[in-house]
């Protein structure tokens, strides 16, 4: 019924400031941006996913919905939005597996600059049963136009987002067994914890357990995310142009990969920037 992970959503205070910051990260320029009903967005999408941005623009409910959760937990990751072919049919899987979906609605968009419209339908599942987690289900009408680059060495897809938990197998049993997502790993090591992997399209969503702690009842949160670079070395000189913070490049933990972290201008997310395959001496 999940076909891939649609899109993050990113809450910032300054729809603009975001939208700059995320330029800048990616390399690439917004491919959509909308502003109504209280609340400014801009997308921009990648390769495998896209990352919505969104600030609250006015008065009105979902404004005042935005920041709560900005004043809650600060700029950064809000939620994951799941792609599926048919939301009549994951609405009813949603509800079997007492999730407690909300009634599908149905919105439009439209691009302040081109005019264009988009469609969707989509669920959210509630809150108290995905462990705190925001967990949106969409069923799009049509393909969102690629983001234009702009810079070189960009950010070409996502290659996992981090959930981190305090309940490893409470967190297996939500993303694995209800929500149908293939868990391609699942190892321990006494430094990083408990990692689990769930494929989801052409990306992974990490769980996370950290090391040396028991499993408790406390909510599990989004944590960060992990990008692909073609060239680690040219990503983190243009960064480094910009005027971002960023580490040197290491030795990955997974083999034939280097990274990189960025410690600046990610409107609060942990980020790491990932080459997968290792350069000749």
């Amino acid at each position: 019924m999940i076909t891939a992970l649609d899109h993050v959503v990113i809450v910032t205070p300054d729809i603009d400031a975001g939208a700059s910051a995320y330029q800048a990260l990616l390399g690439c320029a917004p491919s959509w941006r909308n502003k109504g009903d209280g609340v400014a967005r801009v997308l921009f999408t990648l390769d495998n996913m896209t990352v919505e941005m969104v600030a609250p623009d006015g008065g009105g409910e979902d404004a005042d919905r935005i920041r709560a959760v900005l004043d809650t937990q600060g700029e950064g990751l809000a939620s994951l939005c799941f792609r599926t072919p048919d939301i009549a049919k994951m609405h009813r899987r949603l509800e079997r597996l007492t999730l407690k979906p909300e009634p599908v609605t149905e919105a439009e968009s439209r691009d302040e600059a081109s005019g264009g419209k988009m469609s969707w339908k989509r669920t959210r599942a509630a809150t108290d049963r995905t462990h705190g987690v925001r967990l949106f289900f969409l069923e799009l009408a049509g393909e969102r136009a690629r983001s234009p680059v702009t810079a070189n060495a960009p950010i070409t897809s996502m290659d996992h987002v981090v959930v981190a938990t305090p309940d490893p197998e409470r967190a297996a049993a939500l993303y694995g067994a209800r929500l149908g997502l293939d868990m391609a790993l699942d190892r321990s090591h006494p430094e990083w914890g408990q990692l689990m992997f769930f494929r989801c399209g052409d990306l992974i969503v990490e769980v996370a357990h950290r090391p040396g702690r028991e499993a408790t009842s406390g909510p599990d949160r989004l944590y960060g995310i992990s990008w692909r670079v073609i060239d680690a070395d040219a990503t983190r000189a243009r960064l480094l142009a910009a005027g971002l913070d960023v580490s040197d490049v290491r030795t990955g933990r997974r083999p034939g990969t280097r990274v990189l972290t960025v410690k600046t201008g990610t409107c609060g997310v942990p980020t790491l920037l990932i080459e997968k395959s290792l350069k000749p001496d």
